[in-house]
């Protein structure tokens, strides 16, 4: 114990006591008190209370700190007993489900990272729910993995499953498994290096220069306003469907003629429709609006108002853009049905939602935009993606670029 008298820039006298309880962890453990003596006492008295106190502070730190640390060896003897029995006990599914839990609470991944997680289940607790956290290994997290993409596991279409929705089920499995290692109850995640079985590769179907002026024509010589606006916000941004469905009135500036992508609008079975954020960071992104584009969102803003009167107190105020009858978000599935009927109806050929998207990145790389600049557009995290996509448009860009420099040459 040592004790340091002090003075404070006003003459103010106080006393220092530390005591050390010893070393823990390579660190001293020091506890320490002050001690102000009254005013009108003198230096024997000072002495005498100081020593007195300093000796109660001593005791008292020392009893509190063999509390603690007979309190922190309870705890540990806990935790060991409990980790010693899930090592024993706890199955996968045990585990899996309080990890969702832990993640519902804690809102740490998005609610579509969430609910694919939780559609992941069934198949999982089927295959090694069953299996003790400690005892599930590589060669059966492997053969699982396998075992989904075998034909007739994907009961709509006769196939496997796809290589995309495989690494949503590993996924699923070494993000509980990572959790069982912080838990101590593993010292190795068994969900490294597995294999998928690989998808047959489709061609994109991709709507060509041609048939996009085609179909939009037709859209914009019959379609209702808001599904004008949707197709033309397809064909004209690239955003992806649920980036459309999630804008509303106050990401428009309609003075700079931008528009902001801060939410998506998705639809889940056992869900329904519900908001999110967009994909990655980057998705988070402006992009101007063409002239078309303006007048058709003042326009359906307009009709909406209008709209909103006749339904009185039926209308829902969700300053969405797209929205059924009575205000409420359009259902995230309602363009491509329309869409597939409206093409029916005039012989055209349908190619899906997201075609649009494709036919932009690739009309904007063989027209020379940079990648960087498409990618910017479109949202990838990383022009890496871009060029992965669509490598057949760069490819013909590099073609035309090289091909340009080659008759330079031959010129020469």
């Amino acid at each position: 114990m040592t004790i340091q008298k002090r003075v404070s820039k006003q003459g103010v006298v106080s006393y220092l006591v530390r005591v050390s309880l010893g070393y823990k962890g390579g660190q001293q453990i020091v506890k320490s008190m002050t001690y102000k003596p009254y005013e009108g006492m003198t230096q024997k008295q000072i002495n005498k209370e100081l020593n007195r106190q300093a000796v109660l502070f001593e005791e008292k730190a020392k009893q509190d700190y063999e509390k603690q640390l007979k309190y922190e060896a309870e705890q540990q003897e806990q935790a060991e007993n409990e980790t010693a029995y899930a090592i024993k006990h706890k199955t996968f599914k045990e585990l899996a489900d309080e990890w969702l839990v832990l993640q519902e609470d804690s809102k740490n991944l998005k609610p579509s990272s969430l609910l694919r997680m939780k559609d992941c289940k069934e198949r999982t607790y089927k295959a090694i729910g069953d299996i003790l956290v400690s005892k599930l290994t590589y060669k059966k997290v492997q053969a699982f993995i396998t075992s989904l993409g075998k034909v007739g596991v994907n009961k709509k279409t006769g196939k496997g499953l796809s290589e995309k929705t495989q690494k949503h089920y590993l996924t699923f499995i070494s993000d509980v498994m990572l959790y069982a290692k912080k838990c101590g109850y593993i010292d190795n995640n068994p969900c490294k290096d597995i294999t998928f079985t690989k998808s047959q590769h489709k061609e994109k179907d991709i709507y060509s220069l041609d048939e996009a002026k085609k179909i939009l024509a037709l859209i914009n010589e019959k379609a209702p306003t808001d599904y004008k606006l949707f197709f033309n916000l397809l064909s004209y941004s690239g955003m992806r469907r649920g980036e459309a469905l999630g804008l509303e009135y106050k990401d428009i500036d309609f003075t700079e003629s931008v528009l902001t992508i801060k939410r998506t609008s998705n639809y889940r079975s056992g869900c329904g429709v519900y908001t999110d954020t967009p994909k990655t960071e980057s998705s988070y992104r402006s992009l101007y609006m063409q002239p078309i584009i303006v007048e058709l969102i003042k326009q359906l803003q307009f009709e909406q108002q209008e709209q909103s009167s006749k339904c009185g107190d039926l209308w829902h105020d969700t300053d969405r853009l797209f929205i059924t009858w009575c205000g409420k978000p359009m259902h995230p599935n309602t363009p491509y049905t329309w869409l597939q009927r409206f093409c029916e109806r005039e012989n055209v050929s349908f190619k899906g939602l997201h075609s649009f998207r494709h036919f932009v990145a690739t009309q904007a790389l063989a027209s020379g935009v940079d990648v960087k600049s498409v990618s910017a557009m479109l949202g990838h995290s990383q022009t890496s993606t871009t060029l992965n996509i669509y490598a057949h448009a760069t490819q013909q860009t590099n073609k035309k670029a090289l091909t340009s420099v080659a008759n330079l040459l031959e010129t020469a």
